[in-house]
């Protein structure tokens, strides 16, 4: 992503955002539980195919650095994978709550937080994007290296959960 994609940024984040708070509240209030074997496979699937979506994506097009506009698929996508995040986050939550009484503040704080660190890896991926583009690499390679970067750990996390479930 580049600044000048900041739009569909703002819609793949607030997607992935619903789809995580939804989640997480609905976890967390037990309304939805998912044995986290289940859930740490299927995160680790989420950045799999997220990174082999962004190569065929940079692959299957010229070699222009005009962007996909489309906004179709990824939000969908994004507000899917958010779902599965968020019941991951919510194991992580409720033991950090243990008995507490009121969720309200501390689910509050919880996501707050989660946001904060992800509004950081948005603007770390805008910022090496903007110093590859500054420094004559085009788009297309540095978003190729990062999607197969993202495959590839999400591959290994993906083997390591498996092999640990089995």
């Amino acid at each position: 992503f580049q600044l000048a994609d900041w739009r569909r940024l703002l819609w793949l984040v607030t997607a992935f955002t619903v789809g995580h708070s939804l989640t997480l509240l609905l976890a967390t209030l037990d309304v939805v539980r998912v044995p986290s074997s289940v859930v740490e496979p299927l995160i680790a699937a989420t950045i799999l195919v997220a990174g082999v979506r962004g190569i065929t994506t940079q692959w299957r097009r010229p070699s222009t650095d005009h962007a996909d506009r489309s906004l179709e698929a990824p939000w969908v996508m994004a507000a899917g994978f958010g779902l599965i995040h968020g019941l991951g986050f919510s194991g992580f939550l409720r033991s950090l709550l243990g008995s507490e009484d009121s969720l309200a503040i501390p689910l509050l704080g919880f996501n707050l937080g989660l946001e904060v660190g992800q509004l950081a890896i948005v603007a770390s991926v805008l910022a090496l994007g903007w110093i590859c583009t500054r420094s004559g690499l085009p788009r297309r390679w540095w978003a190729l290296g990062l999607s197969a970067l993202a495959a590839m750990v999400g591959l290994q996390m993906l083997v390591a959960r498996l092999t640990r479930a089995a």
